[in-house]
């Protein structure tokens, strides 16, 4: 089992920065690929980043590209996601999410049904 408690979102003025961190428990954290999801009232959980267990891999949507990076520190136990040039759009619950088989796959999977284990999510807000 898993426990994954998401820190660091807020209210940011657009073209903003802020950092997510999400703190994982649990010995076999680095055998986890990670992923960061994001959900607004009346739509799907989507995509947002993802990383494999190594770190040596990840993978981003279209619509953050070149503006947010995904990282991990596999001896703190740790994945973070820095958010850069925010845009209002960028608005919605953030949540971190492990995948167990993370090692078994090819690429860093995109599905939420794939990921096992899901925190509580943080709020990011971006005002115009």
């Amino acid at each position: 089992q898993v426990r994954l408690v998401e820190s660091g979102g807020g209210l940011v003025q657009a073209g903003g920065s802020l950092r997510l961190s999400c703190a994982a428990s649990g010995r076999t954290f680095t055998s986890y690929a990670m992923g960061w999801f994001r959900q607004t009232p009346g739509k799907e959980r989507e995509f947002v980043a993802g990383i494999s267990w190594s770190g040596g891999s990840s993978r981003y949507a279209d619509s953050v590209k070149g503006r947010f990076t995904i990282s991990r520190d596999n001896a703190k136990n740790t994945v973070n996601l820095q958010m850069n040039s925010l845009k209002p759009e960028d608005t919605a619950v953030y949540y971190c999410a492990a995948d167990r088989e993370g090692r078994l796959h090819a690429l860093v999977e995109i599905s939420p049904a794939v990921y096992d284990y899901w925190g509580q999510g943080t709020q990011v807000t971006v005002s115009s």
